[in-house]
């Protein structure tokens, strides 16, 4: 799941996923039960390794921002409506840049400092690049909603 919410497509997220089954393997005899849960230090590996996959493949070419995005306003059970792989779906569709700086923070939940050190951008960059890809997510959670509420 972790390889298909910053890949672009499924080919990228087996890439990312094998990178970081390898990753975990090797660094095996590193993990500490009494600091995290196996799950949480395995899911921090692969996101690591998304992050580097990423960076191998020139992806902060991809950072640019759009500059026209609307605001729209959506009701309280929006998120509801839709299903996992539905919002999945809707975040794998976010500009690189966007998807990643959202993932790390709404999913992954580090901070925009982490964020910032991790991706090599301003606390600012990363702060920007979250909210306009919540912008753009409410955007596509209404057309999403309306197509459902219109067919």
């Amino acid at each position: 799941m972790i390889g298909l919410r910053y890949g672009k497509n499924k080919m990228e997220a087996e890439d990312i996923f094998q990178d970081g089954v390898i990753e975990i393997f090797n660094s095996l005899r590193n993990y500490d039960q009494s600091r995290s849960k196996f799950i949480t230090w395995s899911s921090r590996i692969v996101v690591f390794k998304a992050i580097a996959y990423l960076k191998k493949n020139s992806w902060q070419n991809l950072m640019l921002g759009l500059d026209h995005v609307e605001q729209v306003e959506t009701g309280e059970t929006a998120i509801e409506m839709l299903s996992n792989k539905e919002l999945t779906k809707l975040i794998s569709q976010l500009p690189i840049g966007y998807r990643v700086v959202f993932n790390m923070y709404a999913i992954e939940g580090m901070s925009h400092k982490e964020i910032a050190h991790e991706l090599k951008i301003s606390e600012g960059t990363s702060k920007s690049q979250l909210f306009k890809a919540r912008k753009m997510l409410k955007t596509q959670i209404e057309s999403q909603l309306n197509s459902m509420y219109y067919e």
